[in-house]
């Protein structure tokens, strides 16, 4: 009989267990962030005026763009250069006829100002501006 009494006990540990696993499934679930459609990401994207991935070519060339004027800005972090161009346009978008702002952002996004403050120019932030213009964000 006693071991009936124990067999039962750990069966309903384990069902309570089960039962505990299912519910924090279940609450996880529910505080995760939705996942959006590719239609209502890029949607999202263009109301906060970040253009679209660049084609191939248009990265290679804004890269190839910003390793003319220092490699160290990209410095082998092609990504994330994409990624700071792609906001850059953002500013642009919203800042278009101010272009001494558009320099001062520039070279804050891509950290000119902090890691290499011996390039930290108008000339220099003008360069990255116009190569992000150009390659990543011709319309805006």
């Amino acid at each position: 009989m006693h071991i009936r009494t124990t067999a039962a006990l750990i069966v309903v540990g384990l069902l309570a267990t089960l039962a505990a696993c299912a519910e924090d499934d279940t609450a996880a679930k529910a505080s995760a962030p939705p996942t959006l459609t590719e239609e209502q990401h890029a949607g999202a994207r263009a109301a906060a005026g970040i253009p679209a991935e660049p084609s191939i070519t248009a990265r290679d060339k804004y890269l190839e763009a910003l390793n003319g004027i220092d490699r160290r800005i990209v410095d082998g972090k092609d990504d994330k250069a994409v990624s700071r161009g792609l906001n850059q346009c953002s500013s642009i978008k919203s800042f278009g006829g101010n272009r001494e702002k558009l320099v001062e952002l520039a070279l804050g996004r891509f950290t000119i100002d902090t890691r290499l403050p011996e390039i930290a120019t108008p000339e220099i932030g003008g360069k990255i501006l116009d190569a992000v213009h150009k390659n990543l964000c011709p319309d805006f």
